[in-house]
């Protein structure tokens, strides 16, 4: 059961970007909830060059059926050229939350419900 549901990372350049995407994941129910932690500091390699930029980290919580299309949506809204989208499976969690994330996201195809 745990291994259906997903941890996802995502970066945004600032705060209201971070708050544009983790609404739109919620109001379409392709993540039960978008943690947002403002205040890190991303140190990477771009176009050849190592950049140090302010970012903000989003850390969403969804089930392994959304995954596509929530990486559709984020390419679709993201100012990113290249969005960070890291998905780590959930190994272990309470069952009463994983069922609640399993809830608030939406699993079937709403065309075929």
């Amino acid at each position: 059961m745990e291994n259906d549901y997903l941890i996802l990372l995502l970066t945004a350049p600032n705060t209201e970007s971070a708050r544009q995407i983790a609404r739109t994941l919620v109001e379409k129910r392709l993540a039960a909830c978008v943690n947002i932690l403002p205040g890190i500091t991303s140190i990477y390699r771009w176009e050849g060059q190592v950049q140090e930029e302010a970012e903000v980290l989003l850390i969403a919580k969804t089930h392994r059926l959304r995954l596509e299309s929530l990486q559709a949506e984020i390419k679709a809204i993201h100012p990113y050229q290249v969005p960070e989208i890291i998905a780590l499976p959930v190994v272990a969690g309470l069952e009463a939350y994983l069922n609640w994330v399993g809830e608030s996201v939406q699993t079937s195809d709403p065309a075929q419900s």
